[in-house]
């Protein structure tokens, strides 16, 4: 079993964000180009986080759905970059399996036929070596 509070703190620390700063006015959210395909919205992924549900988001498939276009980042009036969170959260799904990096079919298996192009490739930029 998991230790989701462990992963807590290391996903904080590898994202530097303070999720306190957070005011949760959705300007993350509304910037982001995935918003209708996300299940949990940037927003939501500091207010799960803070919450300590780290377990839902590693098994939600927004995880894999953001462009990391960091609009999101842009947007933020209190400069607390859910785009970093996010990546954190991705780093935390895949460290288990003893790497960091996915596979080509673990990288392809994540995504719906209708995906960008553009997150596709984000994703084999940032997950393959």
């Amino acid at each position: 079993m998991l230790n989701y509070e462990y992963q807590l703190e290391e996903i904080l620390d590898i994202s530097g964000v303070d999720i306190g700063r957070c005011m949760k006015c959705g300007r993350c959210s509304a910037s982001c180009p995935s918003y209708d395909e996300m299940e949990h919205r940037p927003h939501q992924f500091i207010t799960y986080l803070a919450r300590g549900d780290v377990a839902a988001l590693l098994e939600s498939d927004a995880l894999w759905q953001c462009l990391a276009c960091f609009s999101c980042v842009q947007r933020c009036p209190r400069d607390v970059k859910p785009a970093n969170l996010i990546e954190a959260v991705r780093l935390a799904a895949i460290r288990p399996k003893g790497a960091e990096f996915l596979t080509v079919e673990e990288v392809e298996a994540k995504f719906a036929p209708d995906m960008p192009q553009q997150l596709l490739v984000a994703a084999f930029r940032k997950y393959m070596r």
